[in-house]
Parts: C-alpha cells; structure tokens; sequence
C-alpha cells in the first residue's frame, strides 16, 4: 500500500488540517506527473535552487512546525484536563476517610469523571497515532525527495537536525497513563460499592521478575563504560561444549539471528503499532555456521495483559528446511526423549506441543526469511549468580535475507539462509556484501537486567551508569525492527522514532546530563504526587508499589564519577536462564513491553535527630554494620561455598601507622579525661570538711566517673586493637562512653547546685532580708 492511501486512512477527522501535507509536498518535488510542473521532472536541469529552497522550507519549516505545535498543544491540554478530573475527583478521596460524603453524589462525581478519562484515553491514542504516521511522512518524503534530486541535495540530514530541534516523536505517554490508570480504578470501586482503600488479593507476582534497562553507547565511551562495569562485575567467559578447560584469550563470541516475517510485514508492524498481542520468530546460533553449533529456534508472544511466553527448540542444521516446510515433526528426538522418560511423558507431550505450534505459527503467518542481525557480545555477571546481568553487543550488522524481489534476490528461495555468508566465512564489516543490503549500526547496545530482589534493590552504581553521559537510554530498541526499518524502508509506511536519533551525536556533557536527569525527576514527582491521595495507605509507603509516596521520594545523590540518577527502564518478566552463559539467554530484543522506571535509592540518609545521634541510626544497614555481619546476611549463589578466609585476610599483616598511632591517642584523651576528673574529685574531697557531705558526696561521684573514664579508654583502645590485627571490616565508632560521661557530668554539677541551694536556703530560714544575702553570698 502507497503510503498517501496509508495517510488518508490514518487521519483523525477532528484534525485532519493538521496532518503533514504530503500531496503538497509531492507536487513541490514534481512527483504529480498530470501537473504542469511534472513533465520532464526527471531531469535534473529544470531543478533549480529556489526549487529546492521551497521544498526544504515547506518540509522542514512549515510542515514539520505545524506537526510539532499540535502535538505540544494536545498533549498540553490532555494533560490538563487530567489534572482537572485529578481535582474533580479529590473530594471523594479525602471523603473516603471520614465516610462523610453523600454516597450518590460521589457516584455522580465518578460516573461524570469515567467519561472524561475515556475521552482523553481515547484522544492519547489517537495522539500517539497521528505522531507516528506524521513522522513517516516526514521520512518519506525526505527519501522521495533524495532519490529523485540526490545527485546535486540531500534533504535528509537537515531533516533530522531539525526532527531532533522539535522532537514530538518522542513524548513518553507513560506517565499520563499511570495517572488516568488510578483514576479509573478509583472512579470504579466507587461506583462498585467497594472499600477504594482495600487491596486487592489477586494479583500473583511473577517467581522471576526482572528489569531490563537498554542503552546506545558511542564508540568513544565504550571503553570507559567497560572498565567502569569491570569494577563490579567479572566478565563472563563463554565456554562453548566442544571445549573442556576455558580459554582466558578467546574472543568475545558472535552471535546470530535470522528474523522471520511475511511479505506484508505483519510481525513489524504489531511491534511498531505496540499491538496488545505481537509474536515473533527467529533463528540464533553462536560463531560461524560451518562450525556446526547448536541452532535454536525461538517463538516468542507478548500480550500486555497476560505478559511474555517464549518456547525454544533445538534443532539441527540439516533438519530445517523439512521443518519450515512443515514435513518433518523431528522424530528422531520425540522418540530419544520417549526412551529417556517415557512414552506419554510431559516431557514428550511438551515437545511434541512445541513443535506443532511453531509450525501453525509459520504457517499461518507464512513467514519466511527476512533479517539477519549478527554481533558481538561481551557479558558481565557473578558466574552462578543471576541477580545482575549486564551484556554489551558491538558490531551489530543487519543484512537482507529476503528473497522478496523475484528477479535479484538476497536468498535463494529454495534455502533458508544466505549461503554466500555461511560458505565464506564473512565476518564483520561484510565488505562483500552490496551497499542496500546491509545496514551497520554505529553505536553499541547496552542491556542491564536486575532481578527483583531485596539484595538488588540498594546497587546505587547502576544508578551511577544509566544516569551518566556514557549511556542514551533506548527502552524500546529491538534490532530487528531497526533492520526492517532500515533495509526495508520501502515496503513498510510505519518506522520507530528512534531514527531520528541516528543522525545526532549521542555524545552528552556530564553537566547537561546531570540536568536533563534532574528535570526528569521533577516530572516524575510532580505525577507521583498526583496519584497519591488516589492510591491505599500500604501502596503509599510500600518500596515496591508502581507509585511512590508524595512525601518519600528517592534521594537524589551524586557519586564522586558518575551521576546518580535514575534511568528510564523496560520491565519484561522472565524466567531463569537454562544456562549460566549470558549470551545464552533469552534477548529481550522483542520484549516489547515498555514498564516503569525504576531506580536505587539511597537508605542511609537521616533527618531529625538521627543527623546528631547518627549510631541510632535503625536502618538494616547500620544494624548489619555494627554487628559486622553483613556478608552473612547475603545468601551465597548456587554452588559457591564460604572460603573460611577471605583473600584480603591472607598474607603477613601490614598495618599503617596512622591507623596504629590513632588508637592510641584515642586512648591517651581517655586517660587525659580521668586524670582530670580524678584530681577534681581529690581536691573536692580534701577540701570538703567533716560536716560537708554535699563536697564529700560529689568527689565519690566524680571519683565514679573518673574509674568509668579510664577502664572505657584501656577497653576500647583493645577491642580495636583487636580488630585493626583481626583486619575486621566492623565499625570502629562506639559513642557509647562519651555519652555516659557527658550524661553524668552534666547529672552531676545539677545536683551540686540543687544541693548547695538547699542547704543555704535551710541555715538562712527565718533571717528575712540579710538572709537572702546569705544565700546569694554562699552560691
């Protein structure tokens, strides 16, 4: 389908005058051959500058600002009138609480507000629509304008410079739907009759839950970005099967995969339109094809409601083609799988199932083909621990496998892959492979993935990284939607709003970073705040919950290299990986789920009396902290065992001066302390008569003080002796006997006053005025 009937289809009547002109701009660029203008387009000599002046005006001043304003007003506007139905709705949450309200009159308010928030729900859709076919439009029309005038212009570059100047491809409706998601579920447990405050019960958790966060790299960072992960994470060494001792000096290993679609490309586009329900199909495989790897086929369905389900099969190489093809059920290994469990088995059935609807899957979708993405990956994690996963992929080169054009196709149609590659062994840059075939991506991806877990939730590091200049964040990047986009530009009339993007240094400031973070913080809050009221008391203070509370936001902190914000993220839920190779696991690469942002916050910040008092601190830091146990509250990864001894403990013990010398003083002012609080109470005592038991009294307590002073000074000075030799990673603060003392001191000069006063006051009673005198005279 022409992408004008594609427009015409996709217009919104209440703004059709505020679409992209794309006839207009056909007749600017003489495509109209029944136009005046359009005989003899095709040469070039009747083109002339103030020609190309008009074009580039009207594409990238006229049409592309009419675009922008629009979509900056609506979206402008939807989010006020969020915000006003926020405000209608606010009386009956503070209501809830003192069940004061007229039930029917908050129904009102509810059913009234249900109609706005599915005017703007539906006004958001539309809106996200008509971004989308606007900015294909504008690529359109740039390319239609390139290959017809290319030789002497090119209007593509500007495009993009300006496309990033009025970036209304990139608005992130998330946030706004967050807001209307609480309002409906407030509006209808109103409506319901329900407690709007109850929980709900039914909502099952995900066993593994991870977040995946997704990043472009330029090439000047990405050294940097290595050796800053490398600091936290080992990299993971690839030990393929065939190899029984792990070569430290192997390269990092190649992966590839062959991407299935039709010719309507129906699997992009339910991936470009973020359909509710998209599928996709490929073949992966590690290092070169002759080397015979393990070839696995996987299917993957993503349903927004329900989630992500993705089955694999190995398979060989010699088997395929009777397998796309719908011949061959791989007997072979039903009947080795039956042997080994069983006939029946719900191993065999489950292979057996897999098989089958891999199969009705191609068939009914009559996939073939169509992309080949091959890259290098270097992974980073703890071997045996899956709790952080970290993988870099360099030299990502796209390649057409199609055989779409019946008269010079890219595959042979009888194969399923291009032999020309496999047979030869080509390796990145496929400098053999023709210019419109092959499409290599300049920047390196990098993937973070983090379980769900209360031993992850406190890694403020990678909170430094994905909030740094290294990184651009790309949550919705997927290499076989880029690879369409690019290689196949003229059979699809939609394209993801990340090309915009490739044309612009990716490169930032750490200033200007640290800016755009902090702006995006307070969009953030400001949406968070206006969900709150909306949302259970336990969902507001709840660590886990999708909104937090207005009033607790995350800390900001800065690291002394990187930014500490928090990054925007992609939560895809997954299960563990079947091996503990990284590059092994299932790519979220067509996930399609884009989640919430996530981010590490930082628990040891006080306020209050914690900031003077900061021992009492009650966090489960400090706690640990103190009693020098934290890396026994940590479970051990699978099949790591407790060393006895740790690395740093072995060896002949070296202790620094300083360290060695600051105890010791330590220990000296202690004793200075009860040498002075001695001598206070012998004079106090020396001086005090027979009959002056207040004196005599006070040179016991201060002598009390001055006894505690000095056992406290020779007890702490050897317990930390103890541990500077034992190398202990404990605290060294113990505050407890400066408060003791301080306590006591200040108890006792009270008392020494209260005394004095008393007993003045008693031998003067009854003296009148020169009495009075007395007593000032005594004190």
């Amino acid at each position: 389908m022409r992408f004008g009937k594609t427009l015409s289809l996709s217009i919104y009547p209440p703004w059709k005058d505020k679409y992209i002109e794309y006839d207009k701009l056909k007749k600017l660029l003489r495509e109209d051959e029944t136009s005046p203008q359009g005989r003899g387009s095709q040469d070039d000599s009747n083109w002339t500058e103030q020609d190309e002046e008009n074009f580039v005006n009207e594409l990238t001043n006229t049409q592309l600002e009419k675009v922008h304003q629009h979509q900056a007003d609506t979206f402008s506007s939807l989010r006020d009138r969020t915000a006003a139905c926020e405000s209608k709705l606010q009386p009956t949450a503070d209501d809830a609480e003192t069940e004061a309200a007229d039930d029917e009159k908050k129904k009102e308010i509810a059913r009234e507000t249900l109609k706005e928030l599915d005017e703007i729900s539906k006004e958001i859709t539309e809106l996200k629509k008509y971004s989308r076919v606007n900015y294909t439009g504008f690529l359109k029309a740039a390319k239609k304008h390139d290959r017809k005038r290319g030789r002497k212009y090119r209007v593509r570059p500007i495009l993009q410079v300006r496309m990033s100047q009025v970036p209304f491809n990139t608005e992130d409706y998330s946030p706004l739907l967050y807001r209307l998601s609480t309002m409906y579920a407030w509006s209808r447990q109103i409506l319901e009759g329900e407690d709007p405050h109850t929980e709900s019960n039914t909502s099952v958790r995900p066993k593994d839950t991870y977040t995946a966060h997704k990043f472009w790299v330029h090439q000047d960072n990405l050294l940097e970005l290595k050796t800053y992960i490398l600091r936290r994470l080992p990299v993971l060494v690839y030990n393929p099967q065939s190899l029984k001792v792990v070569d430290g000096s192997q390269k990092d290993p190649t992966i590839t995969s062959i991407y299935f679609d039709n010719d309507k490309f129906d699997l992009y586009q339910e991936k470009v339109d973020r359909a509710e329900e998209s599928g996709s199909l490929r073949f992966r495989w590690t290092s070169q094809l002759a080397d015979s790897p393990e070839i696995l086929i996987e299917k993957k369905i993503v349903n927004e409601k329900t989630g992500s389900r993705d089955i694999r099969l190995p398979i060989k190489e010699k088997h395929i083609k009777s397998f796309l093809a719908g011949e061959n059920k791989l007997e072979k290994q039903l009947r080795k799988l039956e042997e080994r469990h069983g006939a029946g088995s719900e191993e065999a059935e489950n292979f057996k199932s897999t098989v089958d609807e891999i199969q009705q899957f191609i068939k009914d979708k009559r996939l073939e083909p169509l992309l080949r993405a091959t890259y290098t990956r270097t992974a980073f994690q703890i071997p045996g621990d899956d709790r952080i996963r970290v993988s870099i992929d360099t030299n990502l080169a796209l390649i057409r496998e199609d055989a779409l054009d019946t008269d010079r196709p890219c595959r042979d149609p009888d194969d399923w892959h291009r032999s020309d590659i496999d047979e030869q062994r080509m390796e990145y840059p496929y400098s053999a492979i023709k210019k419109g075939e092959i499409a290599r991506f300049e920047h390196a991806i990098l993937e973070i993935k983090v379980k769900d877990s209360k031993y992850t939730q406190n890694n403020s590091w990678l909170n430094d990284l994905m909030s740094s200049h290294l990184v651009k964040e790309a949550p919705k990047f997927s290499k076989f939607v880029h690879g369409v986009a690019e290689l196949f530009e003229d059979y699809v009339n939609s394209f993801p709003f990340w090309l915009s993007d490739l044309e612009t240094d990716i490169r930032r400031d750490p200033e200007t970073a640290f800016q755009e973070e902090q702006d995006k913080q307070q969009r953030k809050a400001e949406d968070e705040m206006a969900v709150g009221s909306f949302l259970p008391p336990s969902k507001l203070s709840g660590s886990k919950g999708r909104f937090g509370s207005p009033g607790k936001l995350p800390e900001r902190r800065v690291s002394s290299g990187l930014l500490g914000l928090q990054g925007m993220s992609t939560s895809v839920a997954s299960k563990a990986p079947q091996t503990q190779e990284t590059i092994e696991e299932r790519d979220s690469d067509d996930d399609g789920i884009q989640g919430n942002s996530v981010g590490v916050t930082d628990s040891s910040k006080r306020s209050g009396l914690m900031q003077i008092l900061p021992a009492f601190s009650n966090s489960r830091y400090a706690q640990r902290h103190r009693k020098g146990a934290a890396r026994k509250d940590a479970p051990l990864p699978p099949g790591v065992k407790d060393p006895g001894v740790w690395i740093k403990d072995q060896g002949p013990l070296k202790v620094e001066a300083k360290v060695w010398l600051a105890n010791q003083r330590t220990f000296i002012k202690w004793l200075h302390v009860a040498v002075l609080l001695g001598t206070l109470s012998l004079g106090l005592g020396n001086a005090a008569g027979k009959n002056n038991t207040i004196a005599s009294t006070l040179s016991i307590v201060y002598t009390v003080i001055a006894v505690f002073a000095a056992c406290w000074g020779i007890g702490v000075y050897l317990w930390r002796s103890q541990l500077i030799t034992q190398r202990s990673g404990r605290d060294f603060d113990a505050l407890t006997g400066p408060y003791v003392v301080a306590i006591a001191l200040c108890v006792a000069l009270i008392l020494n006053f209260v005394f004095k006063y008393a007993s003045a006051r008693e031998k003067t009673r009854g003296e009148g005025f020169l009495g009075l005198a007395l007593v000032a005279q005594e004190l």
